[in-house]
This record gives structure tokens, sequence and C-alpha cells, in this order.
């Protein structure tokens, strides 16, 4: 019922899609980090980057995010909007009584990054780091579902953003 409850709240929120997962469905892969830093014009920048001082390794990520049994993805085609239902959902657990609930999400919450800056996060208490820069495998997490995702071909192919939250 409570799993139900946050799905339709999703949906309610805007998000394109929202599915229950197990936490045995999310698939961990340290490849990731391998996109993140030959791949991304954000890596050594952004706030939310697996490369800023005191970050955790993947296998810390994975260790804490294995302490948790289930949660919800959140799909949509705008990435303010995945972040932001998925911070409100986050949000929400918490409020319920779930004090470890957590999100994450590709920040897209200022239109520039002060990481960018060499400046410190002007909105700590909502920005995430995205699902690939802790270890998620994305592409293999959400195909499970059925949710779309595929490689971008050209800059005018639809973008697919996920994000998830983390509860119990």
């Amino acid at each position: 019922m409570e799993k139900e409850y946050y799905l339709k709240k999703a949906i309610e929120l805007g998000a394109d899609n929202a599915v229950v997962f197990k936490v045995e469905d999310i698939v961990f892969d340290p490849r990731t980090i391998l996109k993140c830093m030959f791949g991304c014009q954000d890596w050594g920048k952004g706030c939310t980057c697996p490369s800023r001082p005191n970050n955790l390794k993947l296998d810390e990520y994975k260790k804490i995010f294995e302490r948790y049994s289930w949660g919800i993805i959140i799909h949509s085609r705008d990435k303010k909007k995945s972040q932001n239902i998925s911070y409100e959902i986050e949000r929400e657990a918490f409020l319920n009584g779930h004090y470890f609930a957590f999100s994450l999400s590709d920040c897209a919450l200022c239109k520039e990054c002060a990481g960018f800056k060499g400046a410190s996060c002007i909105n700590p208490r909502k920005s995430r780091p995205a699902f690939h820069s802790v270890g998620i495998d994305v592409f293999a997490t959400v195909r499970k579902f059925n949710l779309p995702i595929y490689v971008l071909n050209d800059p005018s192919d639809e973008q697919n953003w996920y994000s998830a939250v983390f509860i119990e």
C-alpha cells in the first residue's frame, strides 16, 4: 500500500513513469566511473560530481545502498523535473518515518553549477549525486523494468532522465 502511494505521488508530480524496485534490482558496476572521468565535461567541476574532494569510493556507495530494501525509480524526459520529483518523494518518505530515505538524481538545480566557478554548492540540502556517479548502471537497471533508455545518436534525440529514491 505504501509503495503504491509513492508511485502515485511521482505520477501526480509529473513523472512519465515510476516503478518500485527491490535493491536486488539495482545493477552496480564500477565501470560507470570511467564514463564520468572520460566523457563528462563536468568532471572535476560539478558540486555533485564523483571527482569532488572527500567523495566516497564506489564500493562504499554500494555498501550503503545495499542496506536499503526498496525504493522508487522515476522516469522523466525533463532533467529538472526528475530531480524535483525524487527530492519531494525523499522528503515525504522522511516525514513519514523513513529517516534514511535518499534520492539520487543528476543535478539540475542551478542554471550553472557553482562548482564550475570553484565555489561550494548553493543548494546543498537538495543537491544529490546521479545514479551513475555512485556506481549504478542506469541502462541495465531501468531496462529490467522495460523503461525507455538508449544511447543518443544525435543532439536532437529525446533524452530520458532517471532518478531514484532509496527508501528502506
